[in-house]
């Protein structure tokens, strides 16, 4: 599968804008990872940009990400990436078991606090932002509240990287494509 591929299946079913940023964002956090461990960062970055893609037609714990994956089926996407979205999500009940999976699980949630913490910083850009904003932005939960700091700690767990040498990992990847993001 192709990454313009990939991209008709995201233009099809999203809309939201910052829907798709947060899904590139991903997709870049993935393929810093591959190419990092050797992997196939074709692949992995597929699988980060289509983790979402039914949010807005599912948009409960209940479908999402489960009902989709007949959609993405439907349209060839490999099982091996159809298997890491929906393992993506703890209340689908899929393990985690490959290292993919465990990077897509890793990388998704701490984007977005990345995300918030850069638009709050007076040059809202990624390019300036450091770990230390993001340690201290994670202590105050009011901060993005709906920022899952669990889940980004056991994903970080899972992954085997240390929650701030990941965090540094994942600035540095979305850095790549900051203008895409609108933070650049």
């Amino acid at each position: 599968m192709e990454r313009t591929e990939t991209l008709a299946i995201v233009h099809e079913f999203v809309r939201n804008e910052n829907l798709v940023k947060h899904m590139l964002a991903v997709e870049a956090a993935m393929r810093f990872y591959a190419e990092k461990l050797g992997e196939d960062a074709e692949t992995w970055g597929i699988t980060g940009l289509l983790h979402d893609f039914d949010w807005e037609i599912h948009p409960s714990l209940e479908e999402h990400p489960q009902a989709g994956a007949p959609l993405l089926r439907e349209r060839g996407v490999p099982e091996e990436i159809v298997r890491a979205i929906l393992s993506h999500a703890d209340h689908t009940g899929i393990p985690r078991e490959t290292v993919m999976e465990k990077a897509l699980y890793a990388c998704d949630e701490i984007t977005g606090l990345i995300t918030a913490v850069a638009l709050v910083r007076p040059s809202r850009s990624l390019m300036d932002l450091k770990v230390k904003s993001v340690k201290k932005k994670w202590k105050d939960k009011s901060f993005a509240a709906g920022a899952n700091r669990e889940e980004m700690e056991r994903g970080a767990q899972e992954f085997g990287v240390e929650l701030w040498e990941h965090t540094g990992n994942v600035i540095e990847a979305m850095r790549r494509i900051a203008p895409e993001l609108g933070l650049a």
